[in-house]
């Protein structure tokens, strides 16, 4: 397999950041369901929110990243067969799907710096509050964040619609250029 994408598939790169961020996205959004009702007293209230601000701004760099290669890429064309509107709309659920994690992504980012303090990654490096103390900004970026998320998460199961629909009814080869076949 190749690294980068040709006019007929994509390359090893673009498949490989596709699966992590999808990886990450819900990984991320079942973390962050599942942390906002943990007690105080438990075990992982502090460490599950380290751990997806700290995932959160590494998919980040992922994304800077994605939209880098994407730009500097042969986009391969849709295989034969594809109706016009499934392919402007693929393209719109693409493009609405990346502004809406940069959205999810900063909006993290203002909850969790909303008080001035800045995001350790890991303990690698800090991530500095560029906002200082606001008074109420966790409040709408946390509102924003939450209808954010689960927006991507339901676009990304209608991408994963669409997906199956090329392979199981269509049986076109959709879902197989992102396995690398």
């Amino acid at each position: 397999m190749q690294i980068r994408n040709t006019a007929s598939s994509y390359g090893l790169v673009a498949i490989a950041i596709h699966w992590l961020v999808a990886l990450a996205i819900f990984g991320l959004f079942g973390l962050g369901y599942w942390m906002v009702d943990l007690s105080y007293y438990h075990e992982w209230y502090k460490r599950a929110p380290d751990i997806h601000r700290s995932v959160g701004i590494l998919l980040l760099a992922v994304m800077v990243f994605r939209i880098i290669w994407k730009v500097l890429s042969v986009s391969p064309v849709s295989p034969p067969g594809h109706k016009s509107w499934e392919i402007r709309s693929a393209h719109l659920l693409h493009a609405l799907v990346y502004v809406l994690i940069l959205v999810a992504m900063a909006s993290g980012y203002l909850i969790s710096t909303a008080d001035g303090s800045s995001i350790s990654v890991f303990g690698w490096f800090e991530v500095p509050s560029v906002t200082g103390q606001i008074k109420g900004m966790e409040d709408v970026a946390g509102t924003v964040h939450y209808w954010t998320t689960w927006t991507i998460v339901g676009l990304a199961l209608v991408h994963a619609a669409g997906a199956l629909k090329h392979h199981l009814i269509d049986r076109d080869n959709t879902l197989l250029r992102m396995l690398g076949k």
